[in-house]
């Protein structure tokens, strides 16, 4: 069994709904953190560990965003985070995987499958730091989790996650 940490600086929690049907409007979350329990040769043995701080969302509009923090949508006050903890793990073809889990978003699990592109080969750096990267995507529906009721906003959410883990050298 591997551990891998998310590397915050090099992850990236993105998504995009449509804004009155006409446009798509995008965001991110800035702050991700967790776990990774990897193992190679047993896929089933392989647990994901994700937290997102809802405060961090971020679609370069101020005003937007802080209606995003409020009651009105995340609400923030009451559910600081967005989690996602992997139930299951299936090889999906070459370089694929299918990750089954329980997302919570605004007080409401519901179970979803990510599409993942990856892991990648690892890479070691100079300081002996192995990285991994992966791209994992789903769709939701945002009133499922009853996140706002704005009709302007549309319903179904993609929702993509860049990520690189590290697993520092032994003994570091």
């Amino acid at each position: 069994m591997q551990i891998w940490k998310i590397d915050p600086n090099h992850t990236a929690a993105q998504f995009s709904v449509r804004h009155m049907g006409i446009s798509t409007v995008r965001g991110a979350f800035t702050k991700v953190s967790g776990t990774v329990d990897y193992d190679p040769t047993n896929l089933s043995k392989t647990s994901i560990d994700a937290t997102i701080e809802a405060t961090s969302v971020d679609t370069r509009v101020e005003m937007r965003d802080n209606d995003l923090r409020s009651a009105n949508w995340f609400d923030v006050a009451k559910f600081p985070t967005l989690t996602f903890k992997s139930k299951s793990v299936q090889l999906a073809g070459e370089g694929k995987l299918k990750i089954t889990g329980d997302l919570t978003i605004h007080g409401v699990t519901k179970e979803v499958v990510l599409d993942v592109d990856g892991p990648s080969a690892p890479v070691t750096d100079p300081r002996g730091t192995s990285h991994v990267g992966a791209s994992a995507t789903t769709k939701i529906q945002r009133t499922e989790f009853g996140v706002g009721t704005n009709p302007m906003v549309g319903d179904d959410i993609t929702i993509t996650i860049d990520t690189e883990l590290v697993r520092p050298a032994a003994g570091k």
